[in-house]
């Protein structure tokens, strides 16, 4: 039996570790600047994670957090939890310290392991979260410490019996009505997703000699998912805290990583980086993008570097990342229609489109994207009647709207939801909405996508006062409350915001004279 054979007997994430720390203990299993760990010291090290929250008295099922940049460290927490039966709740650093603190208290965190450049905002939301009962620094070097508390505890192996649809993982998403959801994702998402992708196509193989990058934050599928596939298949990760273009294409280099996963804008700084200083990148095997389709004078110069195949995903975290895929042989530097597509699904994982109704619609009708999979989440965390909207009759209701052709490939068109998607961000307009409503000279307030060159779409307010303001001050306001990336990059102040009837506000009109010209209303 092989070792993938293997793996897919298992039941629980943590397990992976341990099979990999038997099989082949002195493979690299992490790189982190000057940090090396071997696939026997991850699985010692986050034994004794598993053992420290033992005896913290974190029970099955109780929750732990990490707040901080990308780290080989958080894994060890990741793995440790996974043993022990704690989930793993990774927040996200560009949050304002308001939606932090709601995030620990809606997950009931017990213990908040922080990045040092973090500590202001861990210590402000201390004495207002109810749970939290300690705090440990991940990059501390004395007794408050990573390295002291984990050290402190034994390195046995934990065996218990935790099974497949325990949850593993918690990852907020923006909501819809304003406050984050906690998407549930349990172990056996985390199996059947790489089991479907395996079988997907040459690109998706794994060889003994792969090295990863993971560049995209953890606190994202795209960076905790991505990370777990290479320790899934026994290669060796090369973690970034960013995804910075001079340390990306110099590791790219220096380790001969073999794949890695980007959002567009990303891969377009490495290439310039690479091609301003003559690199040599082309140990990359594959490059897997997703959040927005490749421009073609993109894919010509990357083709041109890394003398490599490229691979579009598209995916959302309750479906625990992709759910489809372009792949190499539909990428062509002259262009054609497939390339505007998301691609098609995965193997074991199906589509249909629906009217508003829940009606099926026939080949090449836009509707909402139903998506069947079993790496769906379990469910969001306490919110049933969020739960029982998106997830019916075994099928998950993405809120993206788009159509199918006659081979399969989905064409995303528009978003039922109200959301933007900015640097492979998601933000819900309501949520910033309800910020800007409680400035004191705001009298009615609309946020909407618009297209942005950069970052692919970008939050723009439109805004009644009954007062002069200019738009630095409902900016610096917002800045208060959300994070950066959710603030208004530029603000319209009108007389009137349209409505209907009914009083909902009519978003297709108010974006209509920013994307006209535009072949689907996403960028």
């Amino acid at each position: 039996m092989s070792h993938i054979e293997s793996v897919e007997q298992l039941d629980n994430v943590g397990e992976v570790v341990r099979y990999y720390a038997t099989t082949k203990p002195d493979h690299l299993a992490m790189v982190f600047d000057d940090r090396k760990t071997t696939y026997a010291e991850l699985h010692t090290h986050s034994s004794r994670v598993a053992n420290g929250l033992r005896a913290e008295a974190i029970g099955e099922s109780g929750r732990i957090a990490y707040l901080g940049k990308n780290t080989d460290r958080y894994y060890e927490l990741f793995f440790g939890t996974a043993k022990s039966g704690v989930v793993m709740v990774a927040v996200n650093w560009r949050l304002a310290y308001p939606e932090v603190e709601y995030i620990l208290n809606d997950a009931n965190v017990q213990i908040l392991f922080v990045e040092s450049e973090f500590e202001c905002i861990a210590q402000t939301v201390l004495n207002n979260c109810e749970h939290l009962k300690k705090i440990v620094f991940i990059d501390g070097d004395d007794e408050r410490g990573y390295i002291s508390w984990r050290e402190r505890h034994i390195d046995q192996d934990i065996q218990q019996n935790i099974g497949r649809d325990s949850i593993c993982l918690q990852m907020y998403t923006s909501g819809t009505t304003g406050n984050p959801k906690g998407v549930l994702l349990p172990h056996r998402c985390f199996f059947s997703q790489r089991k479907a992708e395996r079988t997907a196509g040459s690109w998706a193989q794994w060889d003994e000699g792969d090295v990863n990058l993971v560049a995209m934050p953890t606190f994202h599928i795209g960076g905790t998912g991505w990370g777990f596939v290479a320790f899934y298949h026994g290669a060796t990760n090369v973690i970034h805290s960013v995804p910075d273009a001079d340390k990306i294409a110099g590791d790219i280099a220096a380790y001969k990583i073999t794949k890695m996963f980007v959002v567009p804008a990303v891969l377009q700084q490495i290439v310039a980086v690479a091609q301003s200083k003559g690199m040599d990148l082309t140990s990359m095997k594959y490059v897997i993008y997703g959040a927005s389709p490749i421009p073609e004078s993109l894919l010509i110069d990357a083709i041109a570097l890394f003398e490599c195949s490229f691979c579009q995903q598209y995916g959302m975290t309750e479906a625990t990342g992709a759910v489809s895929y372009l792949p190499p042989e539909d990428h062509d530097v002259k262009g054609n229609a497939r390339m505007k597509s998301c691609g098609k699904a995965f193997p074991g994982i199906e589509f249909k489109i629906c009217d508003e109704q829940g009606n099926s619609l026939p080949q090449g009708e836009t509707g909402e994207i139903y998506i069947q999979s079993p790496a769906i989440m379990s469910g969001y965390w306490n919110l049933d009647t969020a739960t029982n909207d998106a997830l019916q009759e075994g099928w998950y209701k993405s809120g993206d709207a788009g159509y199918l052709d006659k081979d399969g490939y989905l064409y995303m068109q528009d978003r039922v939801k109200d959301m933007i998607v900015s640097g492979g961000e998601n933000i819900y307009p309501a949520e910033i909405e309800s910020v800007l409503y409680k400035h004191p000279a705001v009298k009615d307030v609309a946020v909407i996508g618009v297209p942005d060159q950069k970052w692919g779409e970008a939050v723009k307010a439109i805004v009644i006062t009954d007062r002069p303001l200019d738009m630095d001050d409902i900016i610096q306001y917002a800045r208060q409350y959300i994070a950066g990336y959710k603030v208004p990059r530029s603000v319209d102040f009108v007389d009137e915001i349209p409505r209907n009837a009914s009083g909902k506000i009519l978003k297709n009109v108010l974006r209509e004279k920013f994307w006209k010209g535009y072949e689907r209303r996403v960028n």
